[in-house]
């Protein structure tokens, strides 16, 4: 596979992850319960899954993380560099919490970890902004590491906590609900991540 048939699918497959986020997750009966990935964390705020809810904003997070660790080795004067890190932190404010949450004293706990998920990501984009167009070959190297982790956080919390939540609503609702494209969408395009930052490590 040559170097732009890969970047073609690292970004194909932050495509899919992006899509997936706002597709249905939760096939229910009527549209009503026909629940997008990133209205999954907020529907089930009573189910008492205490901050594991939080599981369910993970993949604009991982998303975000992942396309920075894309661009290391990036020209910093090239205004697509730019371009792709701005959309990287955009795209993990899909995860920030309502401002009402943040300041309820009583419940203001459960979304600290989400809001330091965000900082994360703001502060992974600063810190590319003064290390990320080194082409250091062990930079290279933990950068596919910290995507690939990236990948398998996202796709592992999700899914599990969807497997949880999944049968209780089934039960709730006396249906049996299966898994919407969106759910799939999310696993296929960060297993897909994880292939491919391990073939790129397995090149070197």
């Amino acid at each position: 596979m040559t170097k732009p048939q890969t970047q073609t699918f690292f970004l194909l497959s932050f495509t899919t992850i992006l899509v997936g986020y706002f597709m249905v997750w939760l096939p229910g009966p009527s549209a009503g319960l026909q629940l997008l990935g990133f209205e999954m964390g907020e529907w089930t705020k009573f189910f008492g899954l205490g901050v594991k809810r939080n599981w369910f904003y993970l993949p604009p997070i991982t998303l975000a993380l992942s396309m920075l660790f894309f661009t290391v080795g990036w020209a910093n004067g090239r205004l697509q560099t730019w371009l792709f890190r701005g959309v990287a932190v955009v795209v993990s404010l899909l995860a920030f919490p309502a401002l009402e949450d943040l300041m309820d004293p009583t419940s203001w706990r459960d979304y600290v970890s989400r809001v330091v998920a965000i900082g994360l990501v703001v502060v992974v984009a600063g810190l590319l902004t003064f290390f990320g167009e080194r082409k250091w070959p062990w930079l290279l190297s933990v950068s596919r590491i910290l995507l690939m982790v990236a990948g398998l956080v996202g796709f592992i919390l999700p899914t599990l906590i969807y497997l949880e939540v999944r049968p209780y609503v089934s039960d709730l609702l006396r249906l049996q609900l299966g898994y919407g494209p969106g759910f799939w969408l999310n696993g296929v395009g960060h297993a897909a991540l994880v292939l491919l930052a391990g073939w790129q490590l397995a090149k070197k």
